[in-house]
C-alpha cells in the first residue's frame, strides 16, 4: 500500500470516528483533496484510493494539471474545486475548467462566473466564503452578509448557489475549533430555510478534521494529512 493510500484510509477512518462520536452518518461528508502545489501523480494515486475531487488554489499551476489529467481515460473523471481568491481577470479560465468555486465573496465576481460558463455545461457550483472571524487579512464576506448576496447571486444564470465555505483562525482544542464553525453551522441553517438548493458547508481541514464534522461539515478540504506537508511554492503566481 502507498504512502497516499495509505494516508486516505487514516483519514477516512478518522471520518468514520468522528461521525460516530457525533451522530453523523459518513455518507453525509464528502473528503476533497486538497492538490495544490503537488504533481499529477499524487493526485492520480489518490484517484485509484478512491478519492474524485480535488482543490486548488493556483489557477497557472491547476489549468496544467487539469489538462494532463483530462486526457487520461479516469473513471470517473474528478470534479475540480477552486479554492483560492479570485481576481477579476482570472474567472473566464476558472469559470471553464472547475466544476465548483468555493471563493465567492462579491457580486461582480459571481455574475462573472455566470456570464463566461460554457454553452452546454451545467452551472457552476459556487459557495460564499465567510471570514467567520473577521480577520483583515483573510478574504471573504462578514456572517451578517450572507442574506443579501444569496438572494443576488440566486438571480444570476450560470452559476448555482450551494453553501457557504470558511478558514477559520487556528485555535487549541476542541472545544475552541468548534465555536467559529458552529457560527458557521447556524448561518448555514438559516441560508437554507430560504434556499432549499443549499446543501454544501464547506470546512473543517487536517487540523479541525473532529471538530468540522461535530458541527455539520458536509465537505472536509483535506491536504496535509493526505498528501504530506506542501513544499514552498516558487514559480507561477497565486491566482489572488
Amino acid at each position: 500500500m502507498s504512502f497516499i493510500e495509505e494516508n486516505v484510509r487514516r483519514v477516512q477512518a478518522q471520518i468514520r470516528a468522528a461521525c460516530e462520536r457525533y451522530g453523523r452518518d459518513p455518507k453525509d461528508i464528502r473528503l476533497l483533496a486538497v492538490s495544490k502545489t503537488k504533481p499529477v501523480s499524487d493526485i492520480l494515486e489518490a484517484h485509484r484510493a478512491g478519492l474524485h475531487e480535488f482543490g486548488e488554489n493556483y489557477l497557472q499551476e491547476a489549468e496544467s494539471k487539469i489538462a494532463e489529467i483530462a486526457s487520461l481515460p479516469l473513471d470517473p473523471a474528478p470534479l475540480w474545486h477552486f479554492i483560492g481568491p479570485i481576481q477579476s481577470n482570472k474567472t473566464r479560465l476558472i469559470s471553464r475548467d472547475f466544476d465548483w468555486v468555493h471563493s465567492v465573496d462579491r457580486l461582480k465576481i459571481a455574475r462573472r462566473l455566470g456570464e463566461q460558463r460554457p454553452d452546454g455545461r451545467e452551472p457552476l457550483n459556487i459557495l460564499l466564503q465567510v471570514n467567520i472571524d473577521r480577520e483583515p487579512q483573510k478574504a471573504g464576506i462578514d456572517i451578517d452578509e450572507i442574506p443579501g448576496l444569496a438572494n443576488e447571486i440566486e438571480t444570476l444564470p450560470g452559476v448555482r448557489l450551494r453553501g457557504l465555505m470558511t478558514i477559520p483562525a487556528p485555535r487549541q482544542g476542541l472545544e475552541e475549533q468548534r465555536i467559529p464553525l458552529r457560527t458557521l453551522r447556524q448561518a448555514f441553517d438559516t441560508l437554507r430555510a430560504d434556499h432549499p438548493a443549499c446543501d454544501t458547508l464547506s470546512m473543517g481541514m487536517s487540523g479541525d478534521l473532529e471538530a468540522a464534522i461535530a458541527e455539520g461539515s458536509t465537505l472536509l478540504r483535506i491536504g496535509t494529512a493526505l498528501f504530506g506537508a506542501r513544499a514552498p511554492k516558487t514559480t507561477g503566481k497565486p491566482s489572488t
